[in-house]
């Protein structure tokens, strides 16, 4: 991919596409999003700035991993997700930096998460690597999205993507 310069509003409504492509469960859709070298990680709650080689994380998934988590959570196997939840993820405050063509992004992230009469909250902010394309396509080398909370509770777990 050559360099091109990327716009805040071109990066805001890449992730609010992300954003609606995780709400009508469009998952194949979303790891499309993501480079061949693509990772998506989600850090533990008490260590947010921690190193997935020394850290134990929540989610910690490459390209292919990421892949086979999108086919699990379409199956009807996948129980914790069947029948999917509704979710709706929130997306503000979007920080831009490039650097030739990668792009740094930075944004709050609310994720409202309903599933048989339980209403679950997720609030936090995400960390992207993006890659710019000439074609004016942007794709996902790494999502971090980092809980801001102190511990799971009352969800008790993150079976949806954030």
């Amino acid at each position: 991919m050559s360099e091109r310069t990327v716009t805040r509003a071109e990066v805001e409504d890449f992730l609010y596409h992300e954003a609606r492509l995780l709400d009508e469960w469009k998952l194949d859709d979303w790891v499309a999003l993501f480079t061949e070298d693509g990772e998506y990680l989600i850090p533990p709650t008490d260590v947010p700035d921690g190193d997935p080689q020394r850290d134990l994380f929540l989610v910690y998934d490459d390209r292919h991993r990421l892949g086979e988590r999108a086919k699990r959570l379409a199956k009807k196997s996948a129980h914790a997700e069947f029948p999917h939840s509704r979710t709706r993820h929130m997306i503000s405050n979007v920080e831009v930096r490039q650097a030739g063509a990668a792009v740094q992004a930075r944004c709050n992230f609310v994720v409202y998460r309903s599933k048989q009469g339980v209403n679950d909250i997720y609030p936090g902010h995400s960390l992207y690597e993006l890659r710019a394309g000439a074609d004016g396509s942007l794709r996902i080398r790494s999502k971090r999205a980092v809980l801001d909370v102190d511990t799971l509770r009352p969800q008790g777990k993150v079976s949806i993507i954030l």
